[in-house]
């Protein structure tokens, strides 16, 4: 059996900060299974790796016997999370809200136990809340406190306004925690105030306050901002395989040590290890990234699906075999290169199209466009390469 100590060194790998070790030893030493809460708003129909990192800490926990919680913020998404946002969220109406739940369950299920997690919405109890339990609620916590909140505090110099229902969002989200009785709550490194706040509220309760455990945020395939489909450098977790797995062998050798360790949970030592590796010439890195990529697409989709995927990348990229490149539809009639990229899979914005052309990342039959006012015909056999290992095919 193994030592607390033990147990703490495995859950810290991967993590940001824990607030705090002693109490998370004090919560482990009691040999229970432990409450373990992560909440996801709904606000868009997909997930991608980057939730994935948060994902596989729960599916630690998971796998020590402790009870995860995965949480639908189907209320808290009405009043909209204002983390990192300088400006108001737009409001999405209960249809759309409930649309974007139903796909989240499929996703999650990548990567937790479906059947051992405890299903909830927070709708089911913040929705019963009285005005008299809203004021004494929001009794616990200073105006000062929550203006203190950097997302906050930057608006109200820039004058920028802040909606009065946006400054209730932390006491919302913390009363989750106390509604599920949460020991261990877990997030992203910009869910830090929410989470602490959430102990806040259960301690003023009289509760036992809950373990915060923070993640930092996982960098896009671009290496620079945190992974986000608005951004255009995500890999959902809802996509194919093949795409994934190209898309994982485009990032740079520098960021791929962040993926072993976000998302596979490499130990510190390990990772070192490898990188001396290179460093002496032992191992070179497009085989690392083939083997990340590879425990990736196997951990997150199937063995099966990464197998498939290594083969047709490697025949595709590293052969130039572009009988396997994607094929895609497309109207064979005049269009600019920014609305032919848009209609492929990639999903990308056109802000970030014009990043990539500029990068000299996009070409047609093996000729790199340069410039983003290009317009053209597309033909049936013509090879679209957007980076590296993206390569579309039109029908």
């Amino acid at each position: 059996m193994e030592s607390t100590q033990q147990l703490i060194d495995a859950l810290a790998i991967g993590t940001q900060e824990i607030f705090s070790l002693p109490a998370l030893a004090k919560k482990l030493e009691r040999n229970q299974p432990l409450i373990i809460k992560f909440g996801a708003d709904p606000t868009a129909p997909d997930l991608h790796l980057g939730h994935a990192t948060v994902l596989s800490k729960l599916r630690q926990f998971q796998d020590m016997g402790h009870k995860v919680v995965f949480l639908i913020g189907d209320f808290t998404t009405l009043i909209g999370d204002p983390t990192g946002r300088s400006k108001t969220r737009p409001a999405l109406t209960e249809e759309q809200i409930a649309q974007n739940s139903k796909t989240y369950l499929t996703q999650v299920a990548k990567v937790l136990d479906i059947s051992k997690c405890s299903i909830v919405h927070n709708s089911e109890w913040l929705s019963k809340i009285t005005l008299k339990d809203w004021i004494k609620l929001s009794g616990q916590v200073t105006v000062a406190q929550i203006i203190e909140r950097e997302d906050f505090s930057k608006r109200l110099a820039e004058k920028t306004p802040i909606g009065l229902h946006e400054l209730l969002y932390p006491l919302v989200q913390g009363y989750d925690s106390i509604a599920l009785n949460a020991d261990v709550e877990l997030g992203g490194t910009d869910q830090t105030f929410n989470i602490l706040m959430g102990r806040h509220l259960q301690e003023a309760r009289g509760l036992e306050g809950q373990v915060c455990i923070t993640m930092p945020l996982l960098e896009g395939l671009d290496g620079q901002l945190k992974m986000s489909k608005s951004y255009g450098n995500a890999i959902g977790l809802a996509e194919p395989a093949e795409d994934a797995f190209g898309k994982l062998m485009s990032i740079s050798d520098t960021l791929m040590w962040r993926y072993y360790k976000l998302l596979l949970l490499t130990p510190h030592e390990e990772i070192v290890r490898m990188q001396n590796e290179v460093i002496s010439g032992a191992a070179h890195p497009m085989a690392l990234k083939k083997q990340m990529a590879f425990k990736i697409i196997e951990r997150f989709w199937s063995r099966t699906e990464a197998e498939h995927a290594l083969k047709q990348f490697e025949e595709l990229f590293q052969k130039r075999d572009y009988s396997h490149a994607q094929e895609v539809s497309v109207p064979l009639q005049a269009i600019s290169i920014i609305e032919l990229v848009k209609l492929l899979p990639e999903k990308i914005s056109s802000t970030e199209i014009r990043r990539r052309i500029e990068a000299g990342a996009i070409s047609i039959d093996g000729e790199k466009v340069t410039t983003h006012a290009y317009t053209l015909i597309p033909k049936s056999g013509m090879i679209i390469k957007i980076g590296k290992h993206a390569i579309y095919k039109i029908t």
